[in-house]
């Protein structure tokens, strides 16, 4: 036993019996007695609270990052079964037609709101009766004006010119998109002038229209006399008679992007969990059995050969062709050689393993195989697992994008990332560029996500990084 020289730094279990606090008692009178046994103490000094598990899951809850994405992840997975049961929300393959006018809502833009534009008291408005009681079509364009076209300048103005045309009084637009032919004093009217481009003729000085289609007003807001109408006082101008949004927009045939968006994120998460899985069932299994059974070895070697030397893309594309385009179709032409590279890598890693001093003493004493594998082998091999289960599943998303990009893959009325980005890639040049945007963004976070957390995670569940 040691000579206590400082025992007030000395820790003091709260456990202690009687006994030994009178001898902590009777050495602080006398600092260079014995030091105090204890057996329950003595006893702590060879245990552990190590937990493997437990320290993986620290490390991996400092990386920031990761789990700021993994949040982000389970989220996003979550809200693709929340968002059906919303209200207000559109199936996915539904095609809206307008309440009113019965025709397709076809590629509306984005919006937070259905709100055009709003209207001031007095505004002059050009009507069209639809039958319904309560809402009205309406707009203030009198009629398109052709380029070069010679019109009468009554009234200049920085935004818009009143002018005349063709018997009729009403604005057009003063600005680069018009290009209007005006004289050195602008001011000075009435004078002639002309469109550089195809305009429009409006009734008041501003833009009321809606590319071609009408806008709706309530009744009540105002005063209708034939086609025409003033407004009594502001009111809102709808593209839809309803407060429901179209928030990623709707495609040419009058489907929602947004439940379009979230049921292909559904779609695509579940063909690349399957495909993970079973990918990393077979991978598993092969790959301990290759590295552990000597005897297996030259047989799994030269079938790996084999299937590897063959492009997956090829094998994708031909049973892609050859059976009927499905999500079934999807999962077994990836899972027909995904479990390859999982095997290998568990293969290379059993091989430096399986002869360390504890498999053969498990081997030794009768141990049986299975329970090496189990209890030996597959606790080591977690980061590897780890990782190539969190890269499984978006390399599988991008290869049913690729498929369904060659025209192979899903049929268009099952929604998926695949088929959303396919038809957005031929509007990228299109004022319909949203198609495009959205889905992919989507792909990103999943992927981008996906391989930082495996990655941390993989670290994390290595033993050396443990403290």
């Amino acid at each position: 036993m040691g000579l206590f020289r400082n025992l007030k730094a000395a820790p003091v279990e709260k456990r202690m019996s009687a006994e030994l606090e009178k001898k902590i008692e009777a050495g602080k009178k006398n600092p260079f007695g014995f030091a105090p046994y204890n057996p329950d103490a003595a006893e702590k000094t060879g245990y552990s609270n190590y937990s493997y598990w437990g320290s993986t899951f620290r490390v991996f809850f400092k990386n920031k990052l990761a789990v700021t994405l993994l949040i982000v992840l389970v989220l996003l997975m979550a809200f693709t079964f929340i968002q059906p049961v919303l209200p207000k929300q559109h199936k996915a393959n539904l095609i809206i037609n307008h309440p009113i006018t019965g025709m397709q809502v076809s590629n509306v833009p984005p919006a937070l709101t259905t709100v055009k534009a709003k209207a001031p008291k007095g505004t002059e408005l050009i009507v069209k009766e639809y039958g319904d009681e309560q809402w009205i079509a309406v707009g203030n364009v009198l009629s398109d004006v052709k380029a070069r076209e010679i019109f009468t300048v009554i009234e200049y103005g920085k935004d818009y010119c009143k002018v005349d045309y063709n018997g009729m009084t009403g604005y057009v637009k003063n600005d680069f998109t018009t290009q209007l032919k005006l004289p050195a004093d602008p001011y000075k009217v009435p004078y002639e002038s002309r469109s550089g481009f195809k305009t429009k003729l409006y009734t008041s000085p501003v833009d009321f229209s809606n590319d071609g289609d009408d806008l709706f007003v309530e009744k009540k807001y105002l005063s209708i006399s034939g086609d025409t109408a003033v407004t009594t006082e502001e009111c809102e101008l709808r593209i839809l008679p309803d407060d429901a949004p179209f928030l990623f927009g709707t495609n040419n045939l009058g489907q929602d992007l947004w439940a379009l968006v979230w049921s292909g994120t559904r779609t695509s998460l579940f063909i690349g969990f399957v495909v993970a899985l079973i990918e990393a069932i077979i991978g598993i299994v092969v790959g301990v059995l290759w590295g552990y059974v000597r005897k297996l070895d030259r047989l799994l070697t030269e079938i790996y050969n084999v299937v590897n030397n063959i492009p997956t893309t090829i094998v994708l594309i031909l049973i892609a062709y050859i059976l009927r385009p499905g999500v079934g179709t999807l999962i077994f032409a990836m899972s027909l050689t995904g479990w390859v590279g999982m095997a290998r890598f568990i293969r290379n890693q059993i091989i430096i393993i399986r002869d360390r001093d504890y498999n053969l003493a498990s081997r030794c004493l009768g141990t049986g195989t299975l329970r090496i594998i189990y209890r030996n082998l597959l606790p080591y091999l977690v980061s590897v697992i780890t990782l190539r289960m969190s890269l499984a599943v978006p390399g599988a998303i991008g290869n049913e994008v690729f498929i369904t990009y060659i025209g192979l893959g899903l049929p268009v009325s099952t929604p998926s990332l695949g088929n959303l980005i396919n038809i957005g890639r031929k509007l990228i040049s299109t004022s319909h560029s949203y198609q495009l945007v959205f889905p992919t963004i989507v792909l990103s976070i999943i992927t981008i996500s996906f391989y930082i957390i495996g990655n941390a995670f993989a670290d994390a569940a290595d033993p050396k990084n443990h403290l």
